[in-house]
């Protein structure tokens, strides 16, 4: 699979977003605690992963992995990347119409109070305790995948983890805390409606042709 997408192989491309698309967007959305910018790095996330396609090789053991660190590379240049999503999407024809999987992933999260709490304390970690714990811990990677994925020791994956969890715990009860913060609801328009990331594949495909 991986030397077909290296040689520009659209359907084996199509395949891996098939497969790995929700799992981009639900760290999205945990990560940001804002869906309809969730919706974007999702679709920046495919078209660079697509632009870096050479660098999937075999040794490459998880795909999920890579391109979760592709989302993570995304995520810390979000609006540098959205100009440059923004700019690529309008050369683009209209996408076709894609079913929608926001309802399946936003329903396994938590209210929307506890996901903006959430997002929250995470904000307030280091960047790289908040990258490590929304890896392995929102995205359900192993130690391996997660340092893969941001290309540090696994060592350092652990160590890591192990003081975002303790930090987290105690963010998250102070978020949600009446009083100790207000709480704000996530920004743009919550629950898409417009289909952007479901439209990601499309806009891949007619991209890469």
């Amino acid at each position: 699979m991986n030397e077909r997408i290296r040689l520009g192989d659209r359907a084996a491309f199509a395949e891996i977003f098939d497969l790995h698309a929700r799992a981009v967007y639900a760290h999205a959305v945990r990560t940001t605690g804002d869906w309809a910018l969730a919706e974007d790095v999702t679709s920046l996330t495919f078209l660079e992963a697509w632009r870096l396609r050479h660098k999937l090789r075999e040794e490459v053991r998880s795909v999920r992995a890579w391109l979760l660190g592709i989302a993570t590379n995304v995520l810390r240049n979000t609006a540098r990347a959205a100009r440059r999503h923004r700019a690529a999407m309008s050369r683009l024809p209209p996408p076709e119409a894609l079913p929608d999987f926001s309802d399946e992933v936003v329903g396994q999260l938590a209210d929307t109070e506890r996901l903006v709490a959430a997002a929250a304390a995470l904000k307030r970690l280091k960047r790289s305790e908040r990258e490590v714990f929304a890896l392995v811990v929102w995205s359900e990677l192993g130690y391996a995948a997660a340092a893969q994925a941001l290309g540090i020791p696994v060592g350092t994956v652990r160590s890591r983890l192990s003081r975002a969890r303790e930090k987290v715990r105690k963010l998250v009860e102070e978020e949600l805390t009446p009083g100790a913060r207000a709480v704000e609801p996530p920004t743009g328009s919550g629950h898409a409606t417009d289909g952007r990331a479901t439209a990601a594949r499309a806009s891949h495909r007619r991209s890469a042709s």
